[in-house]
């Protein structure tokens, strides 16, 4: 499974898949799985209400089409993921990207994500997919 953070997962939705970095692109094209974290639907609802992200359409039916139709599986936070991702080294203080990452982990998946913090944590070390 490759879970995708909220900015890729964006991304990919609204810009279409040039719009990833060519590894991540490639890796999303032959995944058998993908996912993203229940939080990530949080961020994308919190981001159009805020207006720092433009929607086609009313967050509830974005997310809709955002995920089912393009084979995209909502992974829910249980107690084991939050916990994790409290345990999880300082390297990142944005509680949502420590969900994500403690999700990932979770789920032995591959994280795509071009975000530098995550880099640093070593427990992804062999499951970040970066570029």
């Amino acid at each position: 499974m490759i879970l995708l953070d909220t900015h890729i997962w964006l991304n990919w939705v609204i810009l279409g898949e040039d719009a990833l970095p060519a590894g991540i692109r490639e890796a999303v094209a032959g995944a058998e799985q993908l996912g993203v974290s229940a939080i990530s639907c949080f961020e994308v609802t919190l981001l159009a209400r805020r207006g720092r992200v433009l929607l086609s359409c009313e967050p509830e039916e974005w997310l809709q089409k955002a995920l089912a139709p393009s084979g995209v599986e909502c992974l829910p936070i249980t107690c084991e993921i939050a916990r994790r991702a409290v345990e999880l080294p300082e390297h990142h203080r944005d509680p949502a990207d420590r969900l994500i990452i403690a999700t990932a982990l979770h789920y032995s998946a591959k994280l795509a994500s071009v975000d530098s913090l995550i880099g640093q944590y070593t427990e992804l070390s062999n499951a970040l997919l970066s570029s």
